[in-house]
């Protein structure tokens, strides 16, 4: 894997050399990874560590990304702290735009290929936990019992009263 990381408006995009699979030649391959990219858009989303001041620098909850034996935990950390972690994935969360976020990670981190792996199947993730951001209030609609409980109340009378003054019939 080679290439490049960008995100924009929230979104991310991993762009992949494939010299190999798709064209032996340098122009397709080229336009074969951006296409591959532009199918392969990854949601990123921001938060706050503590106070919702200004604009989210996070993210919001822990995650963990791995990939063969590496495994990346993004830990959210306060303002102003920056990232917290080795070059890599440092430089793949500045991409990202996330200011502030702690790393801690395990396995063989010196392959970096994996490590950059670990940390982008790390970023979706964040996806994942259900924050108040995403509460909507919702409306629902009454039942038809519910709307109509002062008409049912005057109209219906019980099945017993109904038996008891229900008029005898006569049998020959």
């Amino acid at each position: 894997m080679g290439g490049r990381v960008g995100f924009r408006g929230g979104f991310g995009r991993l762009l992949r050399t494939c010299r190999s699979g798709y064209s032996k030649e340098v122009a397709p391959s080229i336009r074969g990874a951006i296409i591959l990219a532009k199918l392969s858009t990854v949601p990123l989303q921001r938060g706050y560590w503590g106070n919702k001041i200004s604009k989210p620098h996070t993210i919001p909850c822990k995650v963990t990304g791995h990939c063969s034996s590496v495994l990346l935990r993004l830990i959210p950390a306060p303002r102003g702290t920056g990232i917290v972690s080795t070059p890599v994935p440092k430089k793949l969360l500045m991409m990202a735009a996330i200011n502030d976020c702690y790393t801690s990670a395990r396995g063989c981190t010196a392959t970096l290929g994996n490590l950059a792996k670990a940390t982008f199947d790390a970023i979706p993730k964040t996806y994942s936990c259900l924050t108040p951001d995403f509460w909507k209030e919702s409306v629902f609609t009454k039942s038809p019992y519910q709307e109509l409980t002062d008409h049912l109340v005057k109209t219906h009378t019980r099945v017993s009263v109904q038996r008891t003054q229900a008029p005898a019939v006569a049998t020959t």
